[in-house]
């Protein structure tokens, strides 16, 4: 792996990781125990990868393609899943492994990964932390992602939106629970999905949905902000 080095004290004492390229990021991967924090701050949808055509649940940060409505001076003033804390590092055979080539490596700002005593800095705890959560999480969001699809609660849903300047952008391709199919479930199966802990993020995820009227009224303002 060209430009990927083991994290290690002694090579990485100095390097520092930002979290300017949060800026470039419009769709962040969650997991499972991520659904009720995010849903205070972001739309949650699933939505199928690309390659595999399977389920994976993630959080609307902008509307186009490189564009983060959701930073304020840089930055995510709330919640900042995991997926964007671990940009630029990886878990392989229990090491942490780090792209040099990724942009929260670029330049002298940000926070060091190592304090003076040569022990993890409160950045690289966060990472950490990340790494753990996504390696737990992926296969534990997957279960909950299958019991949806068993009772068939996700469906796909327009997101279209349309602003002063005449302009229009359309989410393609989410998915979301359904509450009408959810509430007609069998009482067996809703108290099985309460037990799981499925039930409580379905609920979070279909209710984080207005927080796409957040993201519009920003791009909106934007929109009428520029000079003409």
């Amino acid at each position: 792996m060209e430009n990927w080095e083991t994290l290690n004290v002694e090579q990485h004492a100095g390097l520092r990781v930002s979290q300017a390229p949060d800026a470039s990021r419009h769709f962040a991967q969650i997991v499972a125990d991520e659904f009720i924090a995010a849903s205070h701050d972001f739309p949650i949808f699933f939505t199928k990868h690309a390659e595999t055509g399977g389920f994976y649940a993630g959080v609307v940060l902008g509307l186009n393609p490189g564009e983060n409505l959701s930073c304020v001076d840089g930055r995510l003033p709330g919640y900042r899943p995991a997926d964007l804390e671990r940009q630029g590092f990886y878990l392989v055979e229990d090491r942490i492994v780090i792209n040099r080539d990724h942009p929260v490596f670029a330049g002298s700002d940000g926070e060091r990964l190592f304090d003076d005593a040569g022990e993890p800095g409160a950045a690289l705890r966060r990472v950490q932390q990340a790494l753990g959560r996504l390696q737990t999480g992926l296969p534990a969001t997957d279960a909950v992602i299958q019991r949806l699809l068993h009772h068939k609660l996700l469906e796909p849903i327009d997101v279209n939106l349309r602003f002063d300047d005449g302009s229009h952008i359309d989410l393609d391709g989410l998915y979301t629970v359904s509450l009408d199919r959810l509430h007609a479930l069998p009482d067996a199966a809703v108290l099985d999905l309460f037990r799981q802990g499925d039930l409580q993020l379905a609920y979070a995820q279909a209710s984080s949905i207005i927080h796409v009227r957040r993201l519009a009224r920003r791009y909106n303002d934007q929109l009428t902000s520029a000079p003409a």
